[in-house]
């Protein structure tokens, strides 16, 4: 039987034992099993203190049983809500599917750390009573959850002043910061995990209530505002670390990563051309941004201030993208790809060949350019940490406002460009390039005009990339670092600058969480990968014209429900 086959089984099994089950009993079996996970975050789960979070305390939940008893008490709430006044008018589809959401991560979560427990501690013995109670009460839940009735699709059209909205959009992107300075702030990998999967337990169940629907309609409505209060948040973050550098360093890498990524989104996304030596460009900036630094092993002795570097940078990496986009976008689809691939394999060859001995002495060959110094620009010495309103920041903050600046500047041109008549004729040329041809659209032109737009805001964080990261080799431009900047952008959402930015902070930051896995990275971004093509194929956030492509038969069969519900009415 194919996957489809028992999927389609499955849910007809369940269908038939909840068509059994009155919802009144359903709910109460629910509630009951909800009622007992929250109690058994206050019974000791494990007889060892080793274990993260020391789950060997009565009476006082920690570690991953605080998830537990979040999940378990919002499951709680809903269930009660289904049968009060305020039902209607907070859960106008139902919260069925949001409960069954609540107890698969209450579930997940309680198994998975009675297993680490029997993992790390030597064996299920050290698993106390009050573990295996909280185990059987997740599966009485999420067993009751199953049999819950459907919801219906949930629609929130409340329109609220706009000030208070305002104080939604502020609350919801704070709310954002805080969970973010959280995880990065759980030091054991087991206890992130937990947080990870209680967080996507959370979101779901608020997307099957349809509150984030109505929040994203809200942001929407209110774009000015939402994108203003995003960058003023996202500048907080480094007074949540203070004088800690570490998590400002990756920050500043993931910032530098998801700029290249979003220039990459103009070419892929937009345009749809699939270009795997994309991290070249990156490339080029960074080795304009050293050798006009001022280091010591820079081989060209002018040192401009920093704007002109970057100008520089654009301008040469534009260059280089016309000349290299000329001959190769002659070829389309998978030949275009490996060209691209070839390109990239070329630019590393390149400049591991200027050393003086091989070619001429421009790059240093292998050894790249070590030393780089930090920037001094408008007068501030980012090497040096500054005082804030009345906070020390770690000078990596310097770093990471100023590729705050670039990252604002980039977005401003890829909106500007997805909402143009440009923007549409690349949009054209992705969806069928005869098409658009005999539509009169010069094709060849403007996917050139794509390549050199994105190597441009590529060359432009390269010349950051250099300072922040104060050496540059050629091992650091190799296809595997494209591959990832193409995966962040088909993981994230093709053609949406929120999908880039959230595919680039988690191929980024999860490695850097999940550091005991790091013998096995590439398998678990490989096992990663596979999950979301199969699962969420046009990305995590993707915008309305992907998510029609990939859901059309769902989409005919929702719009076809509507009409027949409308017709017996």
């Amino acid at each position: 039987m194919s996957g489809s086959g028992v999927t389609t089984a499955r849910r007809r099994l369940i269908e038939r034992a909840r068509g059994r089950v009155p919802a009144t009993t359903a709910r109460a079996a629910a509630l009951l099993g909800a009622v007992l996970s929250l109690a058994s975050t206050f019974l000791a789960w494990s007889y060892g203190s080793a274990f993260p979070g020391n789950l060997t305390i009565y009476g006082y939940p920690g570690g991953a049983q605080v998830y537990v008893l979040v999940l378990a008490l919002v499951a709680i709430v809903l269930l009660l809500l289904e049968v009060s006044p305020l039902r209607r008018v907070l859960a106008p589809g139902g919260a069925g599917g949001a409960v069954r959401v609540l107890a698969s991560g209450v579930f997940l979560v309680t198994a998975f750390t009675v297993l680490a427990i029997g993992v790390e501690l030597g064996g299920l013995i050290n698993v106390e009573w009050g573990g295996w109670a909280a185990l059987l009460a997740a599966a009485v839940f999420v067993v009751a959850g199953r049999l819950l009735p459907d919801d219906r699709p949930a629609v929130w059209s409340y329109r609220l002043p706009d000030w208070v909205e305002f104080l939604i959009i502020a609350l919801v992107l704070g709310l954002a910061l805080a969970a973010f300075v959280e995880a990065l702030a759980i030091p054991e990998w087991e206890i992130f995990l937990c947080f990870l999967v209680a967080l996507g337990g959370a979101l779901t169940a608020a997307w099957r209530l349809g509150l984030v629907s109505w929040i994203s309609e809200v942001g929407t409505r209110h774009r000015g505002v939402t994108v203003t209060a995003a960058f003023l948040v996202a500048a907080a973050f480094p007074f949540t670390q203070g004088s800690d550098n570490h998590w400002l360093n990756v920050m500043v890498n993931v910032g530098i990563f998801a700029t290249t990524a979003i220039g990459l989104n103009i070419v892929v996304g937009l345009a749809g051309l699939l270009d795997l030596g994309y991290v070249a460009f990156l490339g080029v900036g960074a080795y304009v941004g050293a050798l006009l630094s001022g280091a010591a092993a820079s081989t060209i002795g002018w040192n401009p201030p920093f704007a002109v570097t970057v100008v520089i940078g654009a301008v040469i990496t534009a260059i280089v993208g016309v000349l290299i986009g000329t001959p190769t976008l002659r070829v389309r689809g998978d030949y275009l790809a490996i060209v691209t691939l070839g390109f990239g394999e070329i630019f590393r060859i390149t400049v591991n060949n200027l050393d003086g001995s091989t070619g001429p002495q421009v790059t240093n060959g292998p050894n790249g350019i070590p030393g780089i110094p930090d920037l001094k620009f408008l007068g501030i010495d980012f090497g040096q940490s500054h005082t804030v309103f009345g906070m020390n920041l770690g000078y990596f903050a310097n770093y990471f406002f100023l590729e705050l600046v670039l990252m604002a500047f980039v977005i401003l041109v890829f909106s500007r460009m997805n909402n143009s008549r440009l923007g549409r004729a690349w949009l054209a040329i992705r969806e069928d390039e005869v098409a658009a041809q005999a539509a009169g659209i010069n094709t060849f032109r403007l996917k050139l005009l794509a390549f050199a737009l994105g190597a441009t805001l590529a060359g432009m964080a390269g010349t950051i990339q250099a300072h922040a990261i104060s050496s540059i080799t050629p091992d650091s431009y190799q296809f595997l670092n494209s591959a990832f900047l193409v995966a962040a952008v088909v993981l994230g959402g093709m053609g949406t600058v929120t999908g880039a930015l959230l595919g680039s902070v988690v191929l980024l930051l999860l490695p850097e969480k999940f550091r005991f896995f790091q013998d096995n990275k590439l398998l678990i971004f490989g096992v990663t990968l596979v999950l979301v093509m199969r699962f969420r194929p046009e990305g995590v956030i993707a915008n309305k014209r992907r998510k029609a492509e990939f859901h059309e038969e769902e989409i005919s069969e929702e719009l076809g429900r509507e009409a027949r519900a409308e017709g017996a009415r």
